[in-house]
C-alpha cells in the first residue's frame, strides 16, 4: 500500500513540475497571455491562460491510444521515452538560461480565448509533450492504479492553467515581475526538477530497449 501510494505521489508531483515549467516557461501562448493582460486586463489574460483545457484533450487522446496500440512494441515505446528525456532536457535548459518574457501589444478587439486556443493548437509544444513525455507517462501510470493518470493529467493541466492566471494577475499589478530575479528563480528551479524527471524517462527509454 505504502508503495504503491508513494507512485501515485510521485506521478502528482511530476504533473505539478511539468505543468508549472509549462505555465512559467516563455512562449507563445504566455506572451498572449501577458498582452491581453496588460491590453484588457487580468481577466481576459486568464481566458487565455485556459486555453489548454480546450486544446490538450484531443492531442493527449490521441496520443495515448496510439501509444497504447504500439504497447507490445517495447522498442518503439524506448525510443519514444528517449526522445521524451531529450525534449526535457531542452526544456529544462530553456528554463535555466531564461531571461524573460518579452510582449508585442497591439490593438484590437479581446477574443481571448479563442486567440489562446489558436496559438496553443498552432503551436508544436503540445504535440511533442504528449507525443513524447504525457503519453509514456499515463500509460506507466495505469500499472500503478486507473486513479494515477487522472492525477497526472490533472496536477498538470492545474498547475499549467493556474500558473499563467497568476502571471495574469501579476503582470496586471506589475510587469517588471516577468524580468525580476524572482521569476528567474522560478524557472532554473523549475529547470532543475525536469533535468531529473529526464533521468526517470531516460531509465525507463533504456529498460524498454533491452
Amino acid at each position: 500500500m505504502d508503495r504503491r501510494r508513494g507512485g501515485v505521489i510521485a506521478f502528482l508531483g511530476a504533473g505539478m513540475a511539468l505543468g508549472l515549467q509549462a505555465g512559467f516557461s516563455p512562449g507563445p501562448l504566455l506572451a498572449l497571455v501577458i498582452s491581453q493582460t496588460l491590453k484588457h486586463g487580468p481577466k481576459e489574460g486568464a481566458k487565455v491562460a485556459f486555453a489548454p483545457f480546450i486544446t490538450d484533450f484531443p492531442i493527449l487522446l490521441l496520443s495515448t491510444y496510439l501509444l497504447i496500440r504500439l504497447s507490445d512494441y517495447k522498442m518503439i515505446l524506448g525510443i519514444v521515452s528517449i526522445l521524451g528525456a531529450l525534449f526535457l532536457v531542452y526544456l529544462a535548459y530553456g528554463s535555466i538560461k531564461t531571461r524573460g518574457v518579452e510582449v508585442n501589444i497591439d490593438q484590437g478587439a479581446p477574443y481571448s480565448l479563442t486567440k489562446g486556443a489558436i496559438v496553443n493548437a498552432l503551436s508544436p509544444s503540445p504535440y511533442v509533450f504528449w507525443i513524447t513525455i504525457g503519453a509514456p507517462t499515463i500509460i506507466k501510470g495505469l500499472a500503478e492504479s486507473y486513479i494515477t493518470p487522472f492525477l497526472f493529467v490533472g496536477s498538470f493541466l492545474g498547475c499549467l492553467v493556474g500558473s499563467k492566471c497568476v502571471l495574469a494577475v501579476i503582470a496586471g499589478k506589475s510587469k517588471h515581475f516577468l524580468i525580476g530575479r524572482a521569476y528567474l528563480y522560478i524557472m532554473r528551479t523549475l529547470g532543475i526538477a525536469l533535468l531529473a524527471y529526464a533521468f526517470v524517462l531516460f531509465k525507463d527509454g533504456l529498460r524498454l530497449l533491452k
